[in-house]
């Protein structure tokens, strides 16, 4: 992952993760809501970086433009879904983040109550792309019919071949 730069092909391995947000709620127990209205909620990050960002600044050290988490609030729907501090943040419901501002991800992150994220985290090995063996096909066969389908009367359906 080092040295990645925004729009180079990228091979890792991605693990997907489903954050829920908390409605914001005052003190005392109201939803928030934005100036237009719409109810306000919370994730329980923080985000760093984007191709608008100097890597070489950043408190973190990372190596490159990307997004990152930079804090997990405790007992928050972030740490709750396995979101950790120095996840490399690539996608957020389907809008790639490898190219975005460090604005733009922040509005990706804000949009939605569910975020469907896909993240790179260091240390992950990537997925192995060796092949399965060729299986010819009388033990293709042979493996099919070791699992016969049951009728509701617990009898074994005929055979066809």
């Amino acid at each position: 992952m080092a040295g990645h730069s925004a729009g180079d092909k990228l091979e890792c391995f991605s693990i997907p993760i489903v954050l829920h947000k908390q409605p914001e709620l005052d003190e005392a127990g109201h939803p928030v809501c934005d100036a237009e209205g719409k109810q306000r909620y919370r994730c329980g990050f923080r985000v760093g970086g984007g191709i608008d960002q100097d890597p070489t600044k950043s408190p973190q050290g990372y190596p490159d433009r990307g997004v990152y988490v930079t804090y997990v609030y405790e007992g928050s729907p972030a740490q709750l879904a396995g979101l950790q501090v120095h996840d490399k943040l690539l996608q957020v419901n389907g809008h790639d983040l490898t190219v975005a501002t460090h604005k733009k991800a922040v509005d990706y992150i804000g949009r939605r109550p569910v975020l469907n994220i896909l993240v790179y985290r260091k240390g992950i090995p990537g997925i192995p792309t060796k092949q399965m063996p060729y299986q010819p096909q009388q033990q293709q066969l042979h493996q099919q019919q070791q699992f016969a389908p049951v009728s509701r009367s617990n009898q074994p359906f005929p055979r066809q071949y």
